[in-house]
Formats: C-alpha cells, sequence, structure tokens
C-alpha cells in the first residue's frame, strides 16, 4: 500500500501563504482520486481539497479561492498551495486517497497561522 510523507508546513502570520507536498512511496499515476485533509485541535479531519488523475479540483467552501491542489505524477507527488492564510486554517494537513486509507496515513505537517 502507498505511503505519503508530508512536508512544508510552518508558523506564518495571517495572510501569509505556504506550499505543502505530499510524497508518494510509489507511483501516484493509476490513483485516480487523492485529496489533502486537515485536522486541527479538537475537531474531525476534513477534506480540505480533492484532484483526479485528470486534473479536475474541488474544494472546501473554507478554502476556495485561497488554496490550490495539484499533482505531479512523474514525481509521485501531490501540492497544496495555500494563500490569505487565516487563524482558522490553523491545523496538521495531511493527504491520502479518496476514500482515505487508513495505512496510508502519514505524519502530515503542521500549520500554524498566527500573529
Amino acid at each position: 500500500q502507498v505511503q505519503f510523507v508530508e512536508s512544508g508546513g510552518g508558523l506564518v502570520q495571517p495572510g501569509g501563504s505556504l506550499r505543502l507536498s505530499c510524497v508518494a512511496s510509489g507511483s501516484i499515476s493509476s490513483i485516480y482520486w487523492m485529496a489533502w485533509y486537515r485536522q486541527a485541535p479538537g475537531k474531525q479531519r476534513e477534506v480540505v481539497a480533492h484532484i483526479t488523475n485528470s486534473g479536475s479540483t474541488t474544494y472546501a467552501d473554507s478554502v476556495k479561492g485561497r488554496f490550490t491542489i495539484s499533482r505531479d505524477n512523474a514525481k509521485n507527488t501531490m501540492y497544496l498551495q495555500l494563500s490569505s492564510l487565516k487563524p482558522e486554517d490553523t491545523a496538521y494537513y495531511y493527504c491520502n486517497l479518496v476514500p482515505p486509507v487508513q495505512t496510508s496515513w502519514g505524519q502530515g505537517t503542521q500549520v500554524t497561522v498566527s500573529s
């Protein structure tokens, strides 16, 4: 089963930007549907954005217009560009398939938006 490693998180001021990366342990070219998820303290994990193999994207209303998901099958990598960040975007961000596979969850990357 494919494993994912997320990176790129950090501490950023409101209005700032980050670019998250998700590297798969194997080829993602045959994976039709992938997503970025996030989990804020005390809250359930939620879908932030997902992307198909053909590049079709969907976003949660809370991030629409601010986040951009993309994937590079040749590099077995998926990205999430975060812009105009808000304190409520603070969370651990994870990548996985859609629907998620329990054994594929990585450690996540922490994003903290604070002044």
